[in-house]
């Protein structure tokens, strides 16, 4: 009985042990496959292995970009701030000229326009438009002339007869000139439009101008073919063809 029991222990340690060696080679082949399989897939994906020198690399040129990107936004809120300045500088120098202009522009169409039968003359002004946009910039939405001469009821100005235009533009010149001088104007038959009255009053009040002693005063050389501006010239000169010639002959008169 002893025998057989020890035989019969032998017997199932043997069956134990050849189990416990298929389970483990089956293990074996099957984690040696599974590492087969990774390995293909890394294979497959190709990994970089300088991936590590690249990604320094990149965060160099990041941290370039970046600091070069910092200065650009100073640089651009420098810009700004110097475009600001700018515009600013613009829209109060627009104002001086304006108001500037605006205060003259009246007494100049007065003087312009006044006569024995209206010794008040007429109004002149001027006024900014609103471009509906809310801008802050008063030149954006123009500036509006309106000349009213003596005894006219307000009207546009492209409904003025072409003397009344004439006379408007010369008192806004003029008051151009008040704000900032010139040395002297070239009138080219500006009087092409005006009447006799308002030729007189051109040509004298040009003469007072010229005489004056202020900031206001100016010379001018007026081309024209009307008496009135000859009477009040300080000096003439005369253009005339001449036939035996057949060129052009110059006139001089103080």
């Amino acid at each position: 009985v002893a025998e057989m029991c020890a035989s019969r222990r032998a017997e199932v340690s043997k069956a134990t042990s050849s189990e416990a060696e298929q389970a483990f080679s089956a293990r074996l082949e099957e984690m040696q496959k599974d590492v087969s399989d990774r390995v293909s897939a890394l294979g497959r994906l190709a990994p970089n292995l300088k991936a590590h020198e690249q990604y320094e690399s990149l965060k160099k040129q990041e941290s370039a970009m970046a600091t070069e990107a910092d200065e650009t936004k100073k640089k651009l809120k420098a810009l700004q701030e110097e475009f600001s300045g700018v515009r600013e500088e613009r829209s109060n120098r627009i104002l001086d000229a304006f108001n500037a202009v605006s205060g003259k522009i009246d007494a100049i169409y007065k003087a312009l326009t006044k006569s024995a039968a209206h010794p008040l003359g007429g109004t002149a002004y001027l006024t900014l438009e609103d471009d509906g946009t809310g801008s802050d910039e008063p030149h954006k939405g123009g500036c509006k002339y309106t000349a009213m001469p003596p005894t006219k009821r307000f009207r546009d100005m492209d409904q003025l007869s072409g003397g009344e235009r004439t006379v408007a533009a010369l008192a806004l010149l003029f008051a151009i000139h008040a704000y900032q001088p010139s040395p002297f104007f070239v009138l080219d038959e500006v009087d092409a439009a005006l009447d006799g009255e308002n030729v007189t009053r051109v040509a004298k009040y040009i003469r007072s101008q010229s005489s004056a002693k202020d900031a206001s005063a100016f010379q001018s050389i007026v081309i024209s073919l009307k008496d009135a501006f000859y009477e009040n010239a300080n000096s003439l000169v005369g253009v005339t063809r001449d036939n035996e010639r057949r060129t052009s002959r110059c006139y001089t008169f103080n």
